[in-house]
C-alpha cells in the first residue's frame, strides 16, 4: 500500500512539474528585444520611443542638468553621441558610458547610444568604418554589461555617405554579427546610408536580410527624416514600407528646417503617431552652427526656439504621446498595452501592403554642405564643443559638397 502511495505521489509530481516547465520556459526572453517588428520590454509592453537628440560626448559640463530638462519635457529616451577616438578625440571612456546609462536611468530615460564618428563614411574626410566602431563597443562591453532592459546600442551614426551604398548590406551583417559573437545581445539599431535618409533606399530593400542576419533578432532601423523627406507622400510612403512588412524602424533624426528641401515636419510626428513608430528629434542644444536644429537655446529649457516648441508642445509632439518605460514602474505600467497590429491605423494590413513604395532611384542630385572640421581646437584649448557653445564637431544636417546639385526628390 505504501509503495502504492508513492508511486501515485511520484507520478503527480512528475505531471506537476512537466506542467511547470511548459508554462514557464527555461530561457525567458530578457530585456529590450523586437517581437513581431515592435520593439517590446522584456515584460512584452510595446515600447514606443519618445526623445531628443543629446550631444552627450561634446557638452559634457551641460550634463547635469539636460537629462533632468529633457525628461521634464515628456521625453522616455535620449540619444547620445559618443566619440570612439577616431575622427573625434578623445573617445568616450567605459566610465563615461557608464555615466551616462546611470544619468539615464536615473531620469527614467531609455539611452540610446550612437557611435558618432562613422558619419558619412567615404564622403567624409576621416570618417571611421563599421568595423571601427564595432571594435570600440566591444572594447567597452563591460560598462554595457547587464543594461539590456535600458540600453539600445545605436551601432554607427550615418554610417555611409551620400550614394556610396554598395557596401551597406554586407558591413552591417557584419557588424551585427561580430556584435553578438562578442557577447552583446542589446537590441540594435542601425542607420541607413545616405547620411542616415536612405535616398538609394538601400536600406528599406535590405532591410529584411539583414534581420534575418542578427542571430538574436534583435535589430531596428533607423532613418534620418531632413531634406529628403519633403512632402508628407514620401515620409508615408517610407515608413509605411516598414511597417506592411513587419519591420521596426524608427525616425532617429529629424527637424523642422533644413537648407536643401524643407522636411515635411508634422507629416512625420502625424504618421509615428498613426503606425506607433519611435522619433527623437534632433537636437535639444548646441548646433551653435546650425541653430534652427536646436530645441532650445544655450541650454535652457526655459528658452524654446519655434523647433523646440513644435516638437516639445505641438500636434502629435512628444507631450501628447510619450510613455515612460515599464522598467523604470511609470504611467504605461498602470495603462498595459500589448501591441495589436489590429490597432495599427484605420486601414487593414492587406491594404498597406498593397501600397507599392515609391522608386528606388532619383532623377536628380543631392546638395548637402561640407561639415566645418570638427578637429579644430574650441577657444582656449579645449576640444571643439566640449563644454562651450563652438559647434559640436561642425555637427549639420547638411553634409554633402555643395555642387552636387539640388534634391527634390
Amino acid at each position: 500500500m505504501k509503495r502504492g502511495l508513492q508511486a501515485v505521489y511520484a507520478t503527480l509530481l512528475a505531471l506537476l512539474a512537466s506542467h511547470l516547465i511548459l508554462a514557464h520556459p527555461a530561457h525567458a526572453a530578457s530585456g529590450l528585444r523586437v517581437k513581431d517588428g515592435r520593439l517590446v520590454e522584456a515584460n512584452g509592453q510595446d515600447l514606443v520611443l519618445r526623445g531628443v537628440n543629446h550631444s552627450y560626448s561634446w557638452y559634457a559640463s551641460q550634463t547635469s542638468g539636460v537629462f533632468a530638462a529633457i525628461k521634464a519635457a515628456g521625453a522616455n529616451s535620449a540619444r547620445l553621441t559618443l566619440s570612439i577616438g577616431h575622427r573625434w578625440k578623445p573617445a568616450t571612456t567605459a566610465a563615461d558610458v557608464s555615466s551616462a546609462i546611470s544619468l539615464c536611468q536615473q531620469h527614467r530615460l531609455i539611452c540610446i547610444l550612437e557611435a558618432h564618428d562613422a558619419s558619412g563614411y567615404g564622403q567624409q574626410q576621416g570618417a571611421a568604418t563599421l568595423d571601427e566602431v564595432v571594435g570600440y563597443w566591444i572594447s567597452i562591453r563591460g560598462a554595457l554589461a547587464g543594461q539590456d532592459n535600458y540600453v539600445i546600442l545605436n551601432v554607427a551614426n550615418e554610417p555611409f555617405g551620400y550614394h556610396i551604398t554598395s557596401t551597406w548590406t554586407q558591413d552591417t551583417m557584419r557588424a551585427i554579427g561580430r556584435l553578438r559573437a562578442a557577447g552583446l545581445q542589446h537590441t540594435l539599431m542601425v542607420d541607413a546610408p545616405d547620411w542616415g535618409q536612405d535616398d538609394l533606399f538601400t536600406m528599406r530593400d535590405n532591410a529584411p536580410k539583414v534581420l534575418a542576419a542578427d542571430p538574436a533578432r534583435n535589430t531596428v532601423f533607423d532613418i534620418h527624416m531632413f531634406g529628403t523627406f519633403n512632402t508628407p507622400a514620401k515620409v508615408q510612403s517610407y515608413l509605411q514600407s516598414f511597417v506592411a512588412r513587419r519591420l521596426p524602424i524608427v525616425v532617429g533624426e529629424f527637424s523642422s528646417n533644413h537648407p536643401y528641401g524643407k522636411p515635411a515636419t508634422d507629416a512625420v510626428l502625424q504618421y509615428a503617431q498613426a503606425y506607433r513608430i519611435g522619433f527623437l528629434g534632433w537636437l535639444w542644444s548646441g548646433d551653435t552652427e546650425a541653430a534652427y536644429l536646436d530645441m532650445v537655446n544655450n541650454f535652457n529649457p526655459s528658452l524654446r526656439t519655434p523647433w523646440g516648441a513644435r516638437f516639445l508642445t505641438g500636434v502629435n509632439g512628444l507631450r501628447t504621446n510619450a510613455r515612460e518605460a515599464t522598467v523604470f514602474g511609470g504611467a504605461a505600467r498602470r495603462t498595459k498595452h500589448r501591441w495589436n497590429w489590429s490597432d495599427l491605423w484605420p486601414w487593414s494590413m492587406a491594404q498597406a501592403a498593397a501600397v507599392r513604395p515609391v522608386p528606388s532611384r532619383r532623377s536628380r542630385p543631392l546638395t548637402r554642405r561640407p561639415r566645418r572640421a570638427p578637429e579644430d581646437p574650441a577657444p582656449g584649448g579645449g576640444r571643439a564643443g566640449r563644454g562651450s557653445r563652438t559647434p559640436v564637431g561642425g555637427r549639420r544636417r547638411d553634409d554633402a559638397p555643395r555642387e552636387q546639385g539640388v534634391q527634390t526628390r
